[in-house]
């Protein structure tokens, strides 16, 4: 799509929500300037079972925090609600109406159907795997005011769900692929006893495999990591999204680390931006997508946006992160103290020099910045080793048991 041509239709159209996963307040923190809106689930009923730093006991803490950053708060309530385990639906959506969460995002009947009645707005999630619009206008009918369609969905296809459906739609634009049908795997459940749609999954995807034929014989593939899914990106396709009618952007990481979090979410909002100021241009999305390819991920693809893919989206080489860019841990925060802005340090695996690019990083804390000052015993040194324990000027706020990596 030509620039001027775009310019106009973002003048025509609302700006698309960016929506980030996040575990805690370092991921919250780490993506705020950036996000729109971030979404997170409890302890309870998640896809995200790993994922338990944020629980009914602090939901409305977390959420008052979401608030004090100018964020909306979607809480995700989307596993497989057994019989036993109707009763935590109750507890998560009362939590839930307290916390004042802007929605909540489920697909099944039991979850919508409670939340709606405790007068909470609901997303669809591509649980459901949303396909048409008749399915849509059913979710519509029930109470939802959005849909996370399908991701096997292709652009043309939403394109004409849009002009078919008033309902809000939300799709997935960058970060780890499932290789089953919207995310509903079973292999996890069968191989090691954990069910993925219950927040379990051991990703048995992304170990290596071979294949054998029926003479017993290992074939011959391109790599091990037969199931490994490429990550998915549409850096490049912003203009495309937003002229399909998704009002919504959906970044996946939820158990990805504060740094993945900053820079996706600056690159997305820094496209969507462009888009609007009409500067949106391929050498902009270069540079974006070099930035991304930085940080944790299994190579990318476009997914389905463009038809059903091939074995070009899969990864069958590195099964896990193909980022040639990696942290490096350097050790852990003794303590803290505030009136000297100075943290003491134990440098567990490797030394600190200065002019290093460091983050500082726990469950609440996510603090990037370069060493500028260290000393021990008085003395101000130029570097350190692994097993020294020094001062560090922090420009800001870090917590004991805090890790340093090395960026």
């Amino acid at each position: 799509m030509k620039v001027g041509a775009f310019f106009s239709l973002m003048h025509k159209s609302s700006e698309p929500e960016l929506i980030l996963g996040v575990r805690n307040l370092a991921g919250l923190e780490a993506c705020s300037r950036y996000a729109d809106a971030v979404y997170f689930s409890t302890d309870r009923l998640s896809l995200r079972a790993k994922a338990k730093e944020i629980s009914l006991e602090n939901l409305e803490d977390f959420v008052s925090e979401v608030r004090a950053k100018g964020l909306k708060a979607y809480l995700a309530v989307n596993s497989t609600v057994n019989e036993a385990r109707l009763g935590e639906v109750e507890a998560v959506v009362a939590a839930a109406v307290r916390a004042g969460v802007d929605a909540v995002i489920a697909w099944d009947p039991a979850v919508i159907l409670r939340a709606r009645k405790a007068g909470l707005r609901v997303h669809i999630s591509t649980q459901a795997n949303v396909t048409n619009h008749e399915t849509a206008e059913f979710y519509r009918s029930l109470g939802a005011e959005r849909i996370v369609f399908s991701r096997e969905l292709s652009l043309e296809e939403i394109r004409q769900i849009r002009q078919q459906t008033e309902v809000e739609i939300e799709a997935f634009v960058h970060g780890a692929m499932c290789m089953a049908v919207s995310g509903r795997c079973h292999l996890s459940a069968y191989v090691l006893g954990k069910s993925g749609n219950c927040g379990e999954c051991t990703q048995p995807c992304r170990w290596e495999w071979e294949l054998h034929g029926e003479n017993g014989l290992v074939m011959e593939s391109r790599g091990k990591y037969l199931l490994s899914a490429k990550d998915l990106c549409m850096i490049g396709y912003v203009p495309e999204l937003i002229e399909a009618g998704i009002n919504a952007f959906k970044v996946e990481g939820r158990l990805r680390d504060p740094g993945y979090l900053e820079v996706v979410s600056r690159c997305y909002r820094e496209a969507i931006d462009a888009c609007k100021a009409g500067s949106y241009t391929p050498e902009k999305v270069e540079v974006w997508r070099t930035e991304l390819a930085s940080v944790y991920n299994r190579g990318f693809s476009t997914g389905f946006y463009f038809g059903v893919p091939g074995l070009e989206v899969f990864s069958p080489e590195k099964g896990m992160n193909a980022s040639e860019k990696k942290r490096r841990a350097a050790g852990i925060v003794e303590n803290y103290y505030p009136r000297q802005q100075a943290a003491a340090i134990r440098l567990l695996e490797e030394g600190l020099t200065i002019g290093d690019e460091i983050l500082i990083e726990g469950s609440t804390t996510y603090l990037k910045q370069q060493v500028r000052s260290i000393m021990k015993e008085g003395m101000s040194l130029q570097n350190t080793e692994k097993g020294d324990e020094v001062g560090l000027a922090v420009d800001g706020v870090v917590r004991k048991n805090d890790r340093i990596f090395i960026i």
